[in-house]
């Protein structure tokens, strides 16, 4: 098949719309429902992104995406029971490709809501199930197992899109787009993201934990798909906040490290204690635990309010709560599409407990940035390559 028409455009006004391509087959079979037009491109992103965590470091991975950026992304550890309770996934079977979707999709759900899943391995029951208890959009996968499949076409009343990735395919070394009736040309980004480009360390601190290193690497790649300017910080093999298509490079930072707060202030144990209703769905405590680890928790508790979700009053999660349990929040990396412009930004990061950065370098302010980061006790890697993705 060289072309598939599509069900609508960035809008459902804007038809007709289709997926082509002049003298080659397509590389991606549909496999169940109708895919739009945003699908096609989260999908086609998402699966270069988990394809290149894959081959960085060989295990299964998974990206969840909102809007052709990615909301979260990660590879197969394995996860704490706090984590599990967490990401709604205790008592699950979860095999390492389910976990990496526990891990991207747990990063950031409120964002995740309706995504479109990548998983860079075959589709296994386990990721299935999982992902048949989420509100998702569709998945592209290399394929899926046939009990993988059946609980996948159980979605949105057999609508779910699935998409099925030729893992063979590799694209031209030249890409192209039309805008405003000007075509644009460009070669593609082909730039492999691998350990060399963490050798050049220019802080007093030389050292990059390989731990580290693993997640420097999920960052950076993660960045590739990610609309600039952005920002992202990792730790444990996941994203844990990504913060994309900011006009300042400080935005992105704050953006990000607030989200990677809110990732660490789900796993407290009185919001893991939380007495929900049990008829109470994911997506609703989602919601609630989002207001109650943002400064909410008294409103949360107001009368009218906690009898909607809760069996009883929970107690108020206070300000001085918050930041005593954030101290634990430690060695994350962190990496930048561009570089650190001024020094805010690696203040704001540390706030977030950010002790390892990759960055391009080349600002004039360079030597500023570098000494905060000694100033902070923060390592950091100047990979001269910029991540811009439009």
């Amino acid at each position: 098949m060289r072309e598939y028409e599509l069900k609508y455009g960035c809008n459902p006004h804007q038809k007709p719309a289709r997926i082509f391509r002049e003298d080659e087959e397509l590389p991606i079979t549909v496999c169940n429902g109708k895919p739009g037009y945003i699908n096609l491109l989260d999908a086609l992103n998402a699966w270069q992104l988990v394809r290149e965590l894959k081959e960085a470091t060989g295990l299964p991975a998974a990206a969840s995406f909102k809007h052709v950026s990615p909301a979260g992304a990660a590879i197969g550890l394995p996860l704490s029971e706090g984590m599990k309770q967490a990401y709604h996934v205790s008592g699950l079977a979860l095999s390492p490709l389910a976990s990496a979707y526990a891990r991207a999709r747990g990063a950031d759900r409120m964002s995740s809501y309706g995504d479109f899943i990548a998983l860079s391995d075959v589709c296994d029951k386990e990721a299935a199930a999982l992902i048949g208890k989420e509100v998702s959009d569709g998945i592209v996968a290399p394929g899926y197992e046939e009990e993988a499949l059946s609980i996948l076409k159980g979605k949105r009343k057999g609508e779910y899109t699935i998409l099925a990735m030729d893992p063979g395919y590799k694209p031209p070394g030249r890409e192209r787009k039309t805008v405003f009736g000007i075509e644009f040309e460009q070669e593609r980004n082909d730039w492999k993201i691998e350990r060399s480009l963490l050798n050049t360390v220019v802080t007093v601190n030389k050292v990059i934990p390989e731990e580290n290193v693993r997640d420097l690497l999920v960052a950076l790649i993660t960045l590739k798909y990610t609309q600039s300017n952005s920002v992202c910080y990792a730790l444990e093999g996941q994203t844990i906040g990504v913060g994309a298509g900011q006009q300042s490079r400080l935005h992105c930072t704050r953006l990000a490290g607030d989200k990677a707060d809110r990732w660490f202030l789900r796993q407290h144990p009185q919001v893991l204690a939380l007495p929900f209703l049990p008829e109470m769905g994911r997506t609703d405590k989602d919601n609630v635990i989002d207001l109650y680890v943002s400064g909410y928790s008294r409103e949360v508790m107001a009368e009218g309010f906690w009898q909607r979700y809760f069996s009883r009053r929970p107690g108020e999660l206070t300000e001085e709560d918050q930041k005593a349990w954030l101290t634990g929040l430690r060695d994350v990396s962190l990496g930048s599409d561009a570089f650190f412009p001024f020094e805010d930004n690696i203040w704001r990061a540390a706030a977030s407990g950010v002790r390892y950065i990759a960055q391009p370098g080349g600002s004039i302010r360079d030597r500023q940035v570098v000494e905060c980061c000694d100033s902070l006790g923060i390592t950091m890697a100047t990979t001269g390559l910029r991540l811009f993705h439009h």
